[in-house]
Formats: structure tokens, C-alpha cells, sequence
């Protein structure tokens, strides 16, 4: 006799939480007679876990190319100094010309293990400089065409053939910690829980009316905003990163799809039966405090609850740094340093689980290579995303390096982009989730093919 994978999730809540969420509860036995419903349970799935830096990540900072000698020219005051030459505020030491920031400091040891890639000079071709649009392009996977009406994510769901047999499973696509992105929003189903204690789905109802365009304008306003909450937070006038970027971008958002109704009520009732309570992170992992650090550590309960989840998408803002954005202190590091902690926390918690997860973080686009009159960087264009996981080729920054030199920088004033985010997102759809020949499919009007493909991914 067999029962069906929506029997279980529906009614077998208690004996989720004996076998995933509750440390040292529930034999191995009883985890495999209780998720052995059908064939998709023979082997565990692949999990993508995507972290968007909203506001445009410094890439020049996180992953410090010292080896450049044009570095220090453009940035005289807030250029991470090379290894040893500034004491605890050095880069750390990656492979003789790049360096991690100094507050990365827990992304060392993964790296070293070869399970950390950095792939620099990547985002994305279109040339706006406009976070919103930015955002848009990237989440839609389709550069510089406002018509794309879904994301990546939910194309790369639907491009896989394994998926279909799971297609009502509620917990397959979630985004924790906030609203929808659009990177899930389209045919795929997808649900966003704020918290998942409060077993609830969405931040509330529609902030407004009228579509996208509507949308995308109150979203712009709210975003000229910005730099002046993060001057804000440089002099203490912002309660941290709840009163910043985040809240902005949630107001702005709130008109998006929450998940599809009977699935989302069904995920409530799952939600309601487990004790999130009292999880306990494994390895020694600690999370930092705060919605982000919540988001990831919910995000691994749901891995480890072993629920369907294969794609999870969580967020982070505060990186619009246009004041005073500091070395190995200041706000830049401040999120760096959450950042870090909270990525490096996940990597532990789900232990040998990560043989079959990458954590994949980006931005929008980076910042100017010269600092500004402020102290500070500007918007500007390529920047550095970050792959972890068992799989992913790692101990390498990947990519081309283009130079900070006169006649190097995009427009005279930024990283060149020398790899195309849709490379990247593509390789990871394709060789970790299983997307068959889908890159036409995921990324509309893309030209690329595997050939562009960094090597983020290994391949036997």
C-alpha cells in the first residue's frame, strides 16, 4: 500500500517534524519508510538556494582584486589593503591576486575546501543604472525587455522533466523571508512565507492597483529613497536593515502573487504541525541575528525537513552604499559581515546535505571603481556572485578579469561585465537542478550556450 506525496504533506506533519526538524528525533528508518511515497523519493533531489543582494553589491570590495595595481589609484581611501599590508583590516588571501573582505572572513575555510567559487566581472549586459530595472531584468532573466512577464527560476522549475510528477508540491518553490520575486513568479507555483512561524504566506494584500507598470513606478519612487536611508544608516538616524532597503522594497512589492491559493493553505497546515521552535542548527553553526539570518535557518528546516523543497530564494538589502561605505568597517562590512556569517551557518547547518545544494548569491550590478566625494561608490555595472555547495567547483575565482586601467572600464567608470549572469544562472539550472536543453527557454532571446558556461558547476 502506498500513500500519495499530498497525503503526507497534508496529514503527516508530526512525523516531519520527528524526522527533519528536530535534531537527533526520528531513526533513519523511519525517514525513509516515510518519504518513500513514490519514485521521486528514490534518490534526494537537487536543492537550489538563490540570495539576491538587493542595492548593488560592491564586487570591487567583497572579492578585492589586489593583484591590480589601478585598484588603489581609483580607490585611495577605501580600498581593502592587500594581505598583511593592513593588519585585521587586510583582504584575505584567495589565490595570489584576489582576496576575500576582511569581514568574509567565514567563506575562507569553504573556500579552501573547494566548495566555494567566486565568478567576477559577472552581471548583466544592459547598461541601466537603475536598481529596479536591474533587478527586473535579472529576476526575469531577460536583459533590457520589460515584456517578460515571469522569472528564471520559474521557467528553470518547469524545464524540469522530474518536476512535472511534483508540480502540486507546495513547498518545491519558496521564498522566505519576505514578498515574491519576480525571479518565481509564473506558472511554476511558487509560495513566499515572511516567516515561517508565523504560518503565514505574503506580507498582506495588494499595496495598489494596476499592473506591472504600476508596480514598477511605485517601486522606483520608493527606491529614490534610498541612498538617503543608507546616509541614514552610515550616521545611526535608521534602526538597522528592518528600517532601510528591505522595508522599501517590500512596500513596493506587495502586489505580487503570494502562491496559489489551495497550495499555500496547504503549506499553512504543514507549517502549523511542525515544532520550528525547536530546531537547533547542526555542526555548530550559528546564524546571526535578524530577518536574514531567520530566512537562511528556515530556509535549511525545510532542506532538512525533506518537504519537496528545490528551489528557495531569500534576500538581503542595505547595499547602496553611496556614503561613507568604509573598509574593514562601516556599513559595507557591517552587511558583509551578516552576510558572511549567515551563508557560512547555512553551508554548516545542512552538513553533507550540501552535496546536493548550491547557494547561489547576486546583485544587480556593482559599483563604480572610483570612490566618490563621499567616501562612498556609486552605481556601476559588473560585480561578483558567489557559488557554494558539495558540487560546485570550487577554491577558484572564475571568469575573465578585465583590468581597472584607462580604456578597461565599462564607460570609463565601472567593472567591465566579462560574463553574462545568464551563464551562470544557466549552468546552475542546467547541471545542478537537471533543466534539459532549456536555455532558450529560461533566458528569452539569450544567445549563449553552454560553451559560456564558467565551470561553476562540476561535471564527474
Amino acid at each position: 500500500m502506498s500513500i500519495s506525496r499530498r497525503v503526507f504533506l497534508k496529514n503527516g506533519g508530526i512525523a516531519a517534524a520527528s524526522v527533519g526538524l528536530l535534531p537527533a528525533l526520528g531513526p533513519a528508518f523511519l525517514r525513509r519508510a516515510a518519504y518513500a511515497a513514490g519514485p521521486e523519493n528514490a534518490r534526494r533531489r537537487k536543492v537550489l538556494i538563490c540570495v539576491f543582494q538587493r542595492g548593488a553589491a560592491d564586487g570591487l570590495s567583497m572579492v578585492v582584486p589586489y593583484g591590480d595595481p589601478d585598484l588603489y589609484m581609483r580607490r585611495p581611501t577605501i580600498g581593502i589593503p592587500q594581505p598583511g599590508r593592513g593588519g585585521d583590516g587586510s583582504a584575505l588571501d584567495l589565490d595570489g591576486f584576489f582576496g576575500l573582505h576582511p569581514a568574509l572572513a567565514p567563506f575562507l575555510p569553504v573556500y579552501k575546501e573547494g566548495h566555494l567559487a567566486v565568478v567576477h566581472a559577472c552581471g548583466s549586459p544592459d547598461g541601466t543604472r537603475s536598481h529596479f530595472d536591474a533587478q527586473d531584468y535579472m529576476e526575469s532573466g531577460s536583459p533590457g525587455n520589460k515584456s517578460v512577464s515571469d522569472g528564471w527560476l520559474a521557467r528553470t522549475a518547469l524545464s524540469c522533466p522530474q518536476d512535472q510528477a511534483r508540480k502540486n508540491n507546495p513547498f518545491r518553490a519558496v521564498a522566505v523571508g519576505g514578498g515574491m520575486p519576480r525571479s518565481l513568479q509564473g506558472d511554476a507555483g511558487a509560495l513566499a512565507v515572511p516567516d515561517l512561524r508565523t504560518f503565514g504566506i505574503g506580507r498582506g494584500g495588494p499595496t495598489g492597483g494596476g499592473g506591472r507598470r504600476a508596480a514598477a513606478a511605485r517601486r522606483d519612487e520608493a527606491m529614490e529613497g534610498a541612498s538617503a536611508a543608507q546616509a541614514m544608516m552610515a550616521t545611526g538616524g535608521l534602526p538597522g536593515v528592518a528600517g532601510g532597503f528591505e522595508t522599501l522594497y517590500d512596500q513596493a512589492v506587495g502586489d505580487v502573487l503570494h502562491g496559489p491559493g489551495s497550495e499555500s493553505f496547504e503549506a499553512i497546515k504543514t507549517l502549523q504541525k511542525l515544532n520550528l521552535a525547536a530546531y537547533a542548527p547542526s555542526n555548530g553553526a550559528r546564524y546571526p541575528v535578524g530577518r536574514f539570518g531567520d530566512s537562511l535557518q528556515q530556509i535549511a528546516q525545510l532542506v532538512k525537513a525533506d518537504v519537496g523543497l528545490e528551489i528557495a530564494f531569500a534576500e538581503t538589502g542595505g547595499w547602496d552604499t553611496h556614503v561613507n561605505q568604509g573598509t574593514a568597517q562601516g556599513q559595507l562590512a557591517t552587511r558583509l559581515r551578516e552576510f558572511g556569517q549567515g551563508i557560512a551557518a547555512l553551508y554548516r547547518d545542512l552538513g553533507d546535505r550540501m552535496d546536493d545544494v548550491v547557494i547561489l548569491t547576486m546583485s544587480e550590478f556593482g559599483r563604480t571603481a572610483r570612490q566618490n566625494g563621499n567616501l562612498g561608490t556609486d552605481h556601476g555595472h559588473g560585480t561578483c556572485f558567489f557559488a557554494l555547495g558539495g558540487g560546485v567547483n570550487g577554491g577558484k575565482v572564475l571568469g575573465k578579469w578585465p583590468g581597472l586601467g584607462d580604456g578597461m572600464l565599462y564607460e570609463n567608470r565601472d567593472l567591465a561585465i566579462t560574463t553574462d549572469f545568464r551563464a551562470v544562472f544557466g549552468e546552475v539550472a542546467l547541471r545542478h537542478l537537471g533543466a534539459k536543453d532549456a536555455l532558450p527557454k529560461i533566458f528569452p532571446g539569450y544567445a549563449g550556450s553552454p560553451a559560456d558556461f564558467r565551470g561553476v558547476v562540476r561535471t564527474a
